[in-house]
C-alpha cells in the first residue's frame, strides 16, 4: 500500500510494476522515470528474453514527436539509434481502383481563403475547370516534397512554406525499445528478468496485489500496468475485463512481416498497397525496408498471402517470413481495478494508417492525467475507460473509411467490405461529405479534416457539390491564387535536400550504415 509523504498523502502510489517490456512497456518505464523519479516511487519493469515482441511496428504519426520531446530526446540521436527516417504520410495504392494512387499527408492541404476553407473552393474550381485544377495534392507541402523524395525541418517563426510540412518518422521498434530502455534505467527503472507464473489478488478489493516469476520471486505492487501483448496476462486472464471485437467491420486477422534490403536511398513515406484479400505495408529504414501483407484468413489462405508479399518486395528478403494472428477490436475496460492495459494489452487495430504507437501514447498520457491515489478512484477509472474508448473507435471509424469508400469489386474480399453496414458514426460522416464536402473534427478526433479530405478524395468520393459560401468568391480570383499557390509548393520542394541528405547533414544517418543509390520519386 501507499506510505505517508512529505505532504501528507498516506495513499500515494509508490510502487509501479510494469509486466512486459517491447515498446508499449519501455515507452511507459521511460514517460514515469521522467515525471516520477522523486526518490520515494519505485518503478519496476518484468520482462523475459524469452518472450518475444511482436515488433513490426515502425511507421508513426506526428505526435510521436512530441512524446520524445517530453522526455527529452534529440531528434538526430533518436534517428541515429533506431535508424530511422522521416515520414511525411502514406501513399495508397490500389485502394479506390485498381491502378490507382494517392497520398494521405501530414499536414494542411492549401490556405484557406476569407475563412472559406480550401477544400472547398478546390471543388469548386475541380467542378469549374475539370482535369486543370490538377490533383489536391499539389496544394500540400508534405505531398509535393514526398514526390520527389525531399524534405525540410520547419523552422518556427521563418516565413516559408516549408513550414507547413508536418512530420513522423520510421524506426526499428526493437531498436527504439532499446533507447527507450537505456534511458529509463538511467532515470532509476529497474528492469527484472523473468516469466510471470502466478499472480495474486486481494481477496477483498480484487485488486491485484503481487505477481510470481517462475524462480519464485514475489514482486509487490499499488499499480500495475500489462504490457503483456494480446495475452492480456493482467488485465483479461486474471481480471477478465472482457474484448470487444470489431472483426465484422475490420475482418483483417493476420499478418505476415518480413525485412528486406534497400536497393535505393529510403523515401519519406509509408506506402500501403491493396492486394486482393488486404494490404502490404513498406516502411524504409536507413539499414533495410519493413514489409508485412495484412490479410483477411477468410477470404486468403496464409501460403497465397506468403508469395504475394515475397513477390513484391523491392529487394531481397533478409530472413523468413513470420505471421501474426489478431484479433481486431479493444478491451471493455483498458483500465480495470488497479491495472492498467497498454499496447497489445489493450486492443487491436491493424496499423494503416500508423497509428499503433500513437494509442500506446495516449494510454500514457490519458494515465498521466488521471494518475491515482491508492486505493483507485472510480471515477478517475472511468474517465480513462471512456476516453481511451473514443480515440480507438475513432481510430477503427478511419480505418474503416479506407475499405467502405472502394470501388472494387474483383474479389470476394472487397465486395464484401464495399458492401458492409459501417458505425453510425462513420455512416453520418460519409453523408455530410457525399452532401456538400462537410468534414468536422469532433472532440478530440485524432485525424483532422484534411485527413479525412485525403482519403475521400484519393478513393473518388467526390460530393455532389460544394459549400454555397465558395461561390461569393470571385473565381477568377480564386484560380490564380490557387495556380501561384500551387508553383510556390513546386518551387519550394525543389530547392530541398533530398531525404537521405537532410539526415546526413543533420547528424541523424547512423554511421555504419552505407550510403545507398537516390530513391525514385512518386514521380517517376
Amino acid at each position: 500500500m501507499g506510505r505517508r509523504n512529505g505532504i501528507g498523502n498516506v495513499n500515494r502510489i509508490e510502487r509501479v510494476v510494469i509486466v512486459g517490456g517491447g515498446t508499449a512497456g519501455w515507452m511507459a518505464a521511460a514517460a514515469l522515470a521522467r515525471f516520477f523519479d522523486d526518490g520515494r516511487r519505485t518503478i519496476k519493469l518484468i520482462e523475459s528474453e524469452a518472450i518475444g515482441t511482436v515488433g513490426v511496428g515502425e511507421a508513426t504519426i506526428p505526435p510521436i514527436a512530441n512524446f520524445n520531446a517530453m522526455l527529452d530526446i534529440r531528434e538526430d540521436e533518436f534517428l541515429r539509434a533506431t535508424r530511422g527516417t522521416y515520414k511525411l504520410g502514406i501513399e495508397f495504392v490500389n485502394w479506390g481502383r485498381k491502378g490507382d494512387r494517392y497520398f494521405h499527408p501530414f499536414g494542411s492541404f492549401g490556405q484557406s481563403f476569407h475563412g472559406i476553407a480550401f477544400h472547398q473552393l478546390f471543388l469548386r474550381e475541380k467542378a469549374r475547370s475539370g482535369a486543370s485544377a490538377g490533383e489536391i495534392g499539389n496544394f500540400s507541402m508534405s505531398t509535393v516534397a514526398a514526390m520527389s523524395s525531399k524534405f525540410g525541418r520547419p523552422a518556427p517563426g521563418a516565413k516559408s512554406l516549408v513550414n507547413q510540412i508536418a512530420y513522423a518518422y520510421h524506426f526499428d521498434a526493437s531498436l527504439y525499445a532499446a533507447f527507450l530502455r537505456r534511458l529509463a534505467e538511467r532515470r532509476g527503472v529497474d528492469r527484472i528478468e523473468g516469466r510471470v507464473t502466478q499472480v495474486e489478488q486481494d481477496g477483498e478489493s480484487g485488486d491485484v496485489c503481487a505477481v510470481v516469476l517462475e524462480d519464485g520471486t514475489r514482486i509487490e505492487g499499488d499499480l500495475f500496468i500489462d504490457c503483456s501483448g494480446f495475452r492480456g496476462l493482467l488485465i483479461d486472464e486474471t481480471l477478465a475485463a472482457g474484448y470487444e471485437d470489431w472483426s465484422h467491420w475490420l475482418p483483417m486477422d493476420r499478418a505476415i512481416a518480413v525485412p528486406s534490403q534497400n536497393m535505393s536511398a529510403p523515401a519519406p513515406f509509408t506506402r500501403s498497397t491493396a492486394h486482393g484479400a488486404g494490404w502490404q505495408w513498406r516502411i524504409p529504414l536507413q539499414h533495410r525496408t519493413g514489409n508485412g501483407h495484412v490479410f483477411s484468413s477468410a477470404y486468403m489462405k496464409e501460403e497465397e498471402a506468403r508469395d504475394i508479399l515475397l513477390a513484391n518486395l523491392e529487394g531481397p528478403a533478409l530472413q523468413e517470413p513470420r505471421t501474426l494472428r489478431f484479433l481486431t477490436g479493444m478491451r471493455k475496460k483498458a483500465w480495470s481495478h488497479n491495472v492498467v492495459s497498454l499496447g497489445l494489452s489493450a486492443g487491436f487495430i491493424e496499423p494503416l494508417e500508423s497509428t499503433s504507437i500513437h494509442l500506446i501514447q495516449n494510454g500514457i498520457a490519458r494515465l498521466f492525467a488521471l494518475f491515482p491515489d491508492n486505493p483507485v478512484s472510480p471515477i478517475e477509472r472511468e474517465e480513462y475507460n471512456r476516453g481511451m474508448r473514443e480515440i480507438f473507435e475513432d481510430v477503427r471509424d478511419f480505418i474503416i473509411l479506407h475499405y467502405k469508400a472502394t470501388q472494387r469489386d474483383d474479389t470476394e474480399f472487397w465486395r464484401y467490405v464495399r458492401d458492409m453496414e459501417v458505425p453510425e458514426s462513420l455512416a453520418r460522416k460519409i453523408e455530410l461529405w457525399k452532401l456538400r464536402g462537410r468534414v468536422f473534427r469532433e472532440n478530440a478526433e485524432l485525424f483532422v479534416a484534411d485527413s479525412w479530405i485525403a482519403v475521400m478524395l484519393g478513393q473518388n468520393v467526390w460530393p455532389e457539390s460544394h459549400e454555397p459560401i465558395a461561390d461569393t468568391l470571385d473565381p477568377d480570383k480564386v484560380a490564380a491564387a490557387m495556380r501561384q499557390m500551387r508553383e510556390a509548393y513546386r518551387e519550394t520542394a525543389a530547392k530541398l535536400p533530398s531525404h537521405d541528405a537532410f539526415i546526413r547533414q543533420t547528424g541523424g544517418w547512423h554511421e555504419d550504415i552505407v550510403h545507398p543509390a537516390p530513391a525514385a520519386g512518386l514521380a517517376e
